[in-house]
């Protein structure tokens, strides 16, 4: 019986992924609100925010290209597309150690950072197209490399509040980069082991109440209801502090307002990079009159770090999967007993 509903189970959460993958409006794939796409004889339109863009088919697979940021990095090496980057702004951000071989040897040229922009080198390197996300400030920039003949497309997938949608973007590189089965292939299985995992999440009856991020200053950027975090913590069957928030973005708020709304936090995720509770506290020696810094378990986000990088904002914008099974993990460890975190690391 358990093996006929496990076997009914896995059946559906295959074909529900697939019918996701290729829901189509007049025959534009649709990745999220934000980006779609479809091939129209000889031409590949992408719609990515406000921007359009329509690439003849002759001009595809790209074969080099530069990123501007390193989140768009984990599609690349998601797709085993590292071979394909000419260039890339800021390695040091980077933790793919398979890249930084590449810019060791050469084969990645380093074109600056987003206080200055190496233009010469930019141009000189004649990507088929360089991917950044669309920052307003770097117009001018923007508008010189255009008028160099080069391809940007903006792709901000920081904006996506469904964890999955973000995964979906591989489809977006596996059309681009001829490599499309391969990428409807891994969303497929990520979307799979994500449903999988909310279906265990829910076999416990408890919920925890979850408080995160940390202060910056003054203020204390708490992630709206609507948020991608809130929706991981949602997911993970727990309850999150500022689930009655409409908001997708964080909201500033004081330290006495996050007390108020946390006073029963169980657990506190995504906190930054810090290496014990005593070094959080000579940030702000407030934070010991959270109960849950005193009773509760304190999580940073820093498990796979290499200097200024960290994989959570590389690879875990892709592996959606992986980050929910690092909340189950912490909500619920009697869920997962044998999973070791991949992202997280608790603070003591």
């Amino acid at each position: 019986m358990k093996s006929t509903f496990f076997t009914f189970l896995s059946l559906f959460l295959l074909f529900a992924c697939k019918k996701e993958i290729k829901t189509t409006s007049e025959d534009w794939q649709i990745v999220s609100e934000n980006v779609q796409f479809k091939e129209d004889g000889n031409t590949f339109h992408l719609k990515s925010g406000k921007f359009d863009y329509s690439i003849p088919t002759s001009k595809l697979p790209y074969k080099k290209v530069i990123l501007l940021n390193a989140s768009l990095v984990g599609y690349f090496t998601e797709l085993d597309l590292e071979r394909n980057i000419i260039g890339i702004s800021s390695p040091e951000y980077v933790y793919s150690e398979k890249v930084h071989q590449l810019v060791k040897t050469g084969n990645i040229q380093n074109v600056g950072n987003e206080q200055k922009y190496n233009l010469e080198k930019i141009i000189a390197l004649k990507p088929d197209a360089i991917f950044t996300n669309y920052i307003a400030s770097f117009e001018n920039t923007y508008d010189l490399i255009k008028k160099n003949g080069i391809e940007i497309i903006f792709l901000d997938e920081y904006l996506e509040q469904n964890p999955l949608n973000k995964t979906k973007y591989l489809l977006v590189f596996g059309k681009l980069f001829n490599n499309e089965k391969k990428a409807v292939s891994k969303v497929e299985e990520i979307q799979k082991r994500y449903d999988s995992l909310k279906i265990v999440a829910k076999t416990s009856a408890n919920k925890p109440i979850v408080l995160a991020n940390e202060m910056y200053g003054n203020q204390w950027f708490l992630p709206g209801g609507q948020s991608n975090l809130a929706q991981f913590i949602f997911d993970a069957n727990a309850t999150y502090i500022n689930s009655g928030n409409s908001e997708t973005k964080a909201i500033p708020m004081s330290f006495e307002e996050v007390f108020v709304k946390g006073q029963k936090a169980e657990y506190w995720v995504n906190i930054g990079n810090h290496q014990n509770k005593k070094e959080l506290l000579q940030i702000n020696p407030n934070y010991t009159k959270l109960p849950v810094f005193n009773e509760g378990k304190l999580y940073t986000i820093d498990r796979k770090t290499q200097g200024k990088s960290n994989d959570y904002f590389e690879s875990g914008v892709v592996r959606a999967d992986v980050v929910l099974k690092d909340y189950i993990r912490i909500f619920h460890p009697e869920l997962l007993p044998k999973y070791k975190l991949t992202y997280f690391k608790e603070l003591k």
